[in-house]
C-alpha cells in the first residue's frame, strides 16, 4: 500500500471512529426528575429504584437523574416544569393541582375513600380522568403511588373539633385551607421541604398528614399528639413530558412503561409496610398516638360531608360521574 493510500485509509478510520463515538453519545439521553420529598422518604426511594431499573434495562441509553427534597423545583413548580419541558419527568402530589382540575382533589376528600381498599377503587375510577387531562396538556401519567392514611398532628390535646379553633394549621392545598376554615383554625401555607423549620419556629402547630411525613420531619420534637383519623389516602403521580417521551425509540419507551407499572405496584406495597413502621417510630419517640375520640370523629365526619358536597358542585360533570361510579362499586 502506497503512503498516500495509507494516509487516506487512516483518515477514513479516524472519521469512522469519531462518527461512531458521536452516535454513541447521541444515543444516550439524560432526564431530570424533580421530587418534593426527602431522599429517605419511601416515595423518593421508590422513584430512585425505578430510575435505576430504567438505566439498567436500557444499558444506560436513558438515565433518569432524581432530585429529591425540592432541590431542583419546589413542589408547586414541578408540574409546570414537566409541562414546559424544563424537566422531562417529575413527581407531583395530585391535590396540588386541584385548582386546575377538581378530579385531582378526589383522593384528598376527608373520610371519602378512607381505607386501602377504597383507595384502590378510587384510583381505578380517577385514573382515566387524570390521563385525559394530562394528555391535553402534553403530558402522560406514568404511575401513581399512595400515601399512608392521613392523621391529625397537634401540639395540644384534641378531643372535639372545637379544640382545633385557633391552631396554626398547615395548609398545603385548597382542601386543607377549607378544613382550617371549617374548624376555625388559622391556615398557613407550608410545603414539605419547609415543614421542619415551620414547626421549629412555631409557624405551624397542627396539620393533617401521614405518619411518614411525621417521621421525615421529626415532628415529635415540636408536637406531641397524633390522632389516627384515617382521613384520606392521597397520591403522588409521576408524569412525563410527551415530547420528550416521543423522542425515545420505541424499545426505550416500552421499558419506561413497564418499569412504571412495576414502580406503581412496588410503591403501593411499600406504603402499607411504611405505615406500620412510621406509626411505631412516632410512638418510640414519645408521641401520643391514639384513635380520635367519638366526638372528634363525628365532628370531622361532618367536615368531610360538607367538603364532599362542595366538591361535587365545583367538579362538574366529571366529578358527578366519578362519585356515581365510586358509590356503585
Amino acid at each position: 500500500m502506497h503512503a498516500k493510500q495509507r494516509f487516506i485509509f487512516r483518515l477514513a478510520i479516524g472519521f469512522m471512529t469519531v462518527f461512531l463515538m458521536c452516535g454513541t453519545v447521541s444515543a444516550q439521553t439524560k432526564w431530570d426528575m424533580p421530587m418534593a420529598y426527602p431522599v429517605n422518604n419511601f416515595h423518593s426511594g421508590n422513584n430512585q429504584k425505578f430510575a435505576d431499573a430504567v438505566k439498567q434495562r436500557t444499558d444506560g441509553k436513558l438515565q433518569i437523574v432524581t432530585h429529591p427534597g425540592a432541590s431542583l423545583f419546589k413542589a408547586p413548580e414541578i408540574k409546570r416544569a414537566v409541562q414546559t419541558g424544563q424537566a422531562q419527568i417529575g413527581e407531583v402530589l395530585m391535590v396540588l393541582l386541584a385548582n386546575e382540575y377538581a378530579i385531582y382533589e378526589a383522593d384528598f376528600l376527608p373520610f371519602f375513600a378512607d381505607s386501602f381498599e377504597d383507595a384502590v377503587k378510587l384510583y381505578q375510577i380517577q385514573k382515566p380522568f387524570v390521563e385525559k387531562n394530562l394528555d391535553s396538556q402534553g403530558m402522560k401519567l406514568l404511575y401513581a403511588v399512595i400515601w399512608p392514611p392521613q392523621g391529625l398532628y397537634s401540639s395540644r390535646e384534641i378531643k372535639t373539633v372545637g379544640d382545633m379553633r385557633g391552631l396554626a394549621w398547615r395548609a398545603q392545598s385548597t382542601a386543607m385551607i377549607r378544613i382550617a376554615e371549617l374548624v376555625k383554625a388559622q391556615p398557613v401555607t407550608v410545603q414539605a421541604a419547609e415543614l421542619s423549620q415551620a414547626l421549629a419556629t412555631g409557624k405551624v402547630n397542627a396539620m393533617m398528614s401521614s405518619a411518614t411525613t411525621g417521621v421525615d420531619s421529626k415532628v415529635w420534637e415540636q408536637v406531641k399528639y397524633f390522632y389516627d383519623t384515617q382521613a384520606c389516602l392521597p397520591k403522588n403521580m409521576v408524569i412525563v413530558n410527551k415530547s420528550s417521551l416521543n423522542k425515545l425509540d420505541m424499545a426505550t419507551q416500552n421499558i419506561l412503561m413497564e418499569e412504571g407499572k412495576k414502580a406503581e405496584a412496588a410503591g403501593w406495597d411499600a406504603c402499607k409496610k411504611v405505615t406500620a413502621e412510621s406509626v411505631a417510630i412516632l410512638k418510640k419517640n414519645g408521641m401520643l398516638v391514639q384513635p380520635p375520640s367519638p366526638e372528634l370523629k363525628k365532628g370531622l365526619a361532618e367536615v368531610g360531608k360538607i367538603m364532599a358536597e362542595e366538591w361535587a358542585k365545583k367538579a362538574g360533570a366529571d366529578g358527578l360521574k366519578l362519585l356515581e361510579e365510586f358509590r356503585k362499586k
